[in-house]
């Protein structure tokens, strides 16, 4: 069943939400070659703290950390580790902020020093691809426009959107209804209503869209081990548009 959310919810999600943003944005600075990914875990647990906020997905299906960190051609879900960054990586920073029971959830994808002009082009279109996404979640519309916006765009340029991994409401538990994938027809599918809170985290690749699963059971990487990026944010829907909740 899909959740609708009262304006007081959604402001209780955006509590959550500006906590994560925050982290984020300090991370845009802590994030350097030599940092490892488990630092980087470590970095947010401890900000959350510090902020009355916890790890959602810590412990969530057996999870163990408070961050997913995929870096280069691991798609998502990656898992912190004593690798050190190193100059032209790549890396998610993917986290689910709990905040008074509300929850709010956010990818970013991060340049590990001076990357590739490649790169720095499947960064660009797959963070304007987001964008296009959550300018399509609007009252009357449909999941499918959120989708076809995103694939319409990324595909002419060369992109392949990936499948095995979408979107979802949010609010009070991590993964509500409905599923939203990132490829789609236009005016197909749920309609969408005023006060459903969705993530929209589209994730393109420069080579095929098809992901293979590491042996700890989590890991999704690139089957050609080409680059992956991914940018998500938390959004609600109201009579005014879009709102971005972990902006």
């Amino acid at each position: 069943m899909t959740m609708i959310k009262t304006p007081d919810q959604i402001a209780r999600m955006r509590e959550a939400g500006e906590i994560l943003a925050s982290c984020h944005k300090e991370l845009s600075t802590f994030i350097q070659p030599g940092v490892t990914t488990f630092e980087v875990d470590q970095f947010v647990e401890r900000f959350l703290e510090q902020h009355g906020a916890t790890p959602e997905q810590k412990g969530y299906q057996g999870y163990p950390y408070a961050t997913c960190a995929s870096v280069n051609d691991v798609i998502c879900h990656g898992f912190p580790t004593q690798y050190e960054l190193k100059n032209e990586d790549i890396v998610k920073i993917d986290m689910v902020v709990n905040r008074n029971g509300w929850l709010a959830d956010s990818a970013w994808c991060y340049a590990v020093g001076t990357i590739s002009e490649e790169a720095h082009r499947l960064l660009e279109v797959t963070k304007k691809s987001l964008f296009l996404g959550i300018e399509q979640a609007v009252i009357g519309g449909h999941l499918g426009d959120i989708g076809h916006a995103i694939q319409s765009y990324a595909e002419p340029l060369g992109y392949s959107v990936v499948r095995d991994f979408a979107g979802h409401g949010i609010g009070r538990k991590l993964h509500e209804q409905p599923i939203i994938p990132h490829y789609g027809r236009e005016g197909t599918g749920l309609l969408l209503r005023e006060g459903m809170c969705l993530t929209i985290e589209p994730m393109l690749n420069l080579g095929t869209y098809k992901a293979k699963i590491d042996a700890d059971g989590w890991t999704a990487r690139t089957r050609d081990g080409k680059l992956s990026a991914q940018y998500e944010h938390t959004i609600a829907i109201t009579k005014d548009g879009p709102v971005i909740l972990t902006a």
